[in-house]
């Protein structure tokens, strides 16, 4: 009988005579026979598929980012004694990407303790995190973006202090004496700013180095310089392989106190052809080259990549990068810029002429000093070899610590209070 109804459709189309009717009662029937035979088939094709799933872990917080074809749709709850976070994936299958995230937990991990996963109900997959103590986080979607589909995002990050335990914390780490030797003899801050990280891996060379890896080494070689020093200290706007958004640099930098700010990036071109290393200025009346706006263009694209919450991305933050910065802002990176650049063509070719500018998002501080420095370019097979190169990588952070120096010593910066 199941057998009968099955075939119906084509008994209705055997005995019509009109051929537009047949036509008609052709496409009807395909339909009832799809429908009619495998329904799962048709509910299948429209489930979300979990194309990858990696976990980030840093001392400033944990993500988890779940990769999927189709949007996610996600509920979540904490729970605690112990604490847990327990994430609700709808309209999935558990497979194994889903089960390999276990085994990506590290058990040093400052936030999570553990992850499970299963089958919670037919239509939905379960993930419980056990956290470490009382975790703050953050679960938001994103759109593609790069060599991405749809993001789920995970972050976890420490609890907030409440105001009385921010100040104790402030009375233990600074006594009165210690206050008074930085005001008598105030060292000067340097802001190293490490491009990408985490889910934004930078530009990739062709034998698959990753420009978020070697600008991170360059980054911490340059920091020892400082730290060296007898009248500078630094500040890494990250110091591990996770996200930062472009934003909450220049922030860490503000609250830091920078007296001058680096970002340090490898980029690539359209073409390997392009090679040599080059500074970057801010500009507020467009690029001064075609490649500048197109690598300006690039490295601002990197908040989607990464992964930022647009809907509750810092609002405040805004109107300080990119309506206040100052002309002299400008004229002070260019000198600054001018030294480093200088440097650099001590160790390697220079690309372009003099100390180029563009809308670089990250260098939009208003009262900060502010240069990116591409090291080189990553997509030219003998620079990615130079980058591989850890004497290289030591001798661009031995440049870039001589270009500070010069400048400083002929622009002796006025002291200056930290805003808190």
């Amino acid at each position: 009988m199941e057998h009968e109804k099955r075939l119906r459709p084509q008994r209705l189309v055997s005995s019509c005579r009109n051929p537009y009717t047949r036509r008609k009662f052709l496409k009807l029937g395909a339909s009832a026979l799809v429908v009619g035979i495998r329904p799962e088939l048709a509910a299948a094709s429209t489930k979300p598929k979990i194309v990858g799933v990696r976990v980030w872990p840093a001392a400033d917080y944990t993500r988890v980012a779940i990769e999927s074809n189709q949007p996610l749709e996600v509920k979540e709850h904490r729970l605690g004694t112990p604490e847990r976070l327990v994430v609700d994936l709808q309209g999935l299958t558990l497979d194994q990407r889903l089960r390999d995230i276990v085994a990506q937990i590290h058990p040093d991990d400052p936030y999570i303790k553990g992850v499970r996963v299963g089958q919670f109900s037919p239509e939905t997959v379960r993930l419980v995190v056990d956290l470490k103590g009382a975790v703050a986080p953050k679960v938001f979607s994103t759109a593609p973006a790069g060599r991405y589909g749809y993001r789920l995002m995970v972050d976890l990050y420490p609890p907030m202090p409440t105001p009385a335990q921010a100040a104790h914390g402030q009375t233990e780490e600074q006594t009165p004496t210690q206050a008074q030797a930085q005001t008598e003899a105030r060292k000067l801050t340097i802001a190293i700013d490490p491009g990408h990280g985490g889910e934004d891996p930078g530009a990739i060379g062709g034998s698959g180095t990753y420009e978020k890896h070697v600008v991170l080494d360059i980054a911490r070689r340059l920091r020892e310089r400082i730290r060296a020093s007898a009248n500078m200290q630094a500040m890494m706007t990250r110091d591990d392989d996770f996200f930062v958004p472009l934003g909450t640099r220049v922030a860490k930098a503000k609250s830091a106190g920078a007296d001058l700010f680096v970002s340090i990036h490898a980029d690539a071109f359209t073409t390997s052809a392009a090679h040599g290393s080059s500074v970057f200025a801010l500009s507020e009346h467009g690029a001064s080259s075609a490649a500048a706006r197109w690598i300006a263009t690039s490295e601002n694209h990197s908040d989607a990549i990464g992964g930022l919450d647009l809907k509750v991305a810092d609002r405040h933050l805004a109107p300080v990068l990119f309506d206040m910065s100052t002309t002299q802002q400008i004229n002070d990176s260019l000198k600054y810029g001018a030294f480093v650049r200088d440097e650099i063509g001590q160790i390697n070719h220079l690309h372009g002429s003099g100390v180029e500018q563009a809308a670089f998002a990250v260098l939009k501080a208003p009262d900060i000093p502010s240069i990116l420095v591409e090291t080189a370019f990553i997509s030219n097979p003998e620079e990615e070899k130079k980058l591989l190169n850890a004497a290289y990588r030591q001798e661009m952070a031995d440049a870039i610590f001589r270009g500070i120096q010069r400048y400083f010593s002929s622009n002796p910066p006025l002291a200056h209070r930290v805003e808190v």
